[in-house]
């Protein structure tokens, strides 16, 4: 009982499984669509289970990338579900970006299955995933976790055990708050820059430069410039780790007063019908509104 199992192959969790099985890992993957399996199997070396139980009860190691807290649960606890044919020692890896909370709380239940559970949020997006260059930020036991790496060697470029349970969704919510940040900053500046009649592809050379320098700036301030969302991290998807950094912060007392602005900028984008667009359509919001 070898296999690696993968539970969830979106943009992120499609490619990071691929990288397994180009490393010569023993996958099985699962998706609520099996028509995305299918897909899966066509391209890569691999095979596919019916149910997350189905991978528990051949998996030394499963992984997991789905959506919110509720999807995790449904995984790991529902019906058909991963606890139900789980092995002693297995390893449950959870890429998903979910509250703290949620983490502690499925570390507990497998913690009395005998297994161990790593919340392994990631950074980097679709083309960290495609490229196999993300960040993992990881909670939980550390022992574990070194016998995990190269695993996550095969889709990072870069992973680090963050302290116990829920410290890699803590982690995570300092990430999705510098990048709601430099994301409004981005579209306010460039947005500046269009006002006062100066030719923003040269600002961004310019400054792409020096200590204003970000990923997002990088990546995103040419298809920013053509209005051009339809790629990329989604607004809905940001407003949710917003929504879960916000709830975080009033429980151990932080201060995120700019981190609601922006999340609230969100919203408005939603409002614009820009659920689906890409998170710096943060420019978009200002220009409509």
């Amino acid at each position: 009982m070898n296999k690696k199992g993968f539970i969830g192959l979106g943009v992120m969790g499609y490619p990071m499984a691929g990288h397994l099985a180009s490393n010569n890992f023993d996958v099985c993957v699962f998706n609520r669509t099996q028509e995305k399996a299918s897909k899966w199997k066509n391209e890569f070396t691999g095979s596919s289970c019916e149910s997350p139980s189905e991978i528990a009860s051949q998996s030394d190691v499963i992984m997991i990338c789905v959506g919110k807290d509720e999807d995790v649960r449904d995984v790991i606890c529902g019906n058909n579900g991963i606890v139900e044919s789980v092995n002693p020692g297995t390893i449950i890896i959870d890429h998903s970006t979910t509250s703290a909370t949620l983490a502690k709380e499925m570390n507990q239940i497998l913690q009395e299955k005998e297994c161990y559970f790593l919340d392994a949020p990631i950074s980097g997006g679709q083309a960290g995933a495609e490229a196999g260059k993300l960040s993992v930020m990881v909670g939980g036991c550390k022992e574990s976790f070194k016998a995990v790496k190269k695993i996550l060697d095969a889709y990072s470029k870069f992973s680090k055990h963050m302290g116990d349970s829920g410290s890699g969704q803590l982690t995570k919510m300092v990430n999705q708050i510098c990048i709601g940040g430099l994301l409004q900053a981005l579209a306010e500046g460039m947005n500046f820059s269009e006002k006062a009649g100066l030719k923003t592809e040269d600002v961004m050379e310019v400054i792409t430069k020096g200590a204003a320098q970000s990923w997002y700036m990088e990546n995103r301030w040419s298809t920013m410039l053509k209005d051009e969302y339809d790629h990329g991290f989604a607004v809905d998807w940001m407003r949710k780790d917003l929504d879960i950094v916000e709830d975080q912060a009033m429980r151990i007392g932080a201060n995120v007063e700019a981190t609601k602005l922006v999340n609230n900028f969100y919203k408005e984008v939603q409002d614009l019908d820009g659920g689906r667009w890409d998170a710096s359509s943060l420019l978009k919001r200002i220009k409509e509104l």
